[in-house]
């Protein structure tokens, strides 16, 4: 028998957004020692779409200045699984530790009222260690 791969088609929806509203490095936050670094950024996802959206999962794609890759995926937003109507935003805010500057960007997964997958980016935005450090 011969394997069949079946290709998921996931839709970027249009009017579903992500802000990044702050990103700021808290040095107090407890942080191993081989990523010393913390950052908690603030974030808004605002449905202006036509649609009811459910927010299922996150995927986050981190990458250091050597080049090496992070990914951090998981079911639902900070434990939630928000469901936005129409106008409506999702507001929380999280944490990375890291151990030199980065970026960081990823990608929200939903469904839309009929069931059908999509996703809404999360803009590229940089972890920069201050120089004071």
């Amino acid at each position: 028998m011969k394997g069949r791969i079946c290709k998921l088609e996931i839709e970027e929806l249009s009017g579903l957004a992500v802000n990044i509203n702050d990103v700021i490095y808290m040095p107090d936050l407890e942080a191993p020692d081989d990523r010393p670094h913390p950052f908690v950024y603030f974030v808004t996802i605002s449905n202006n779409s036509k649609e009811t959206v459910l927010i299922k999962g996150r995927k986050w794609v981190i990458t250091q200045q050597s080049g090496e890759l992070t990914i951090v995926e998981g079911d639902g937003v900070v434990g939630q699984f928000p469901k936005l109507k129409v106008g409506e935003d999702f507001s929380y805010n999280s944490y990375h530790v890291i151990s030199s500057d980065c970026v960081a960007e990823g990608a929200f997964f939903g469904t839309g009222e009929d069931g059908r997958p999509v996703l809404v980016r999360i803009p590229q935005f940089e972890l920069s260690v201050p120089k004071w450090v």
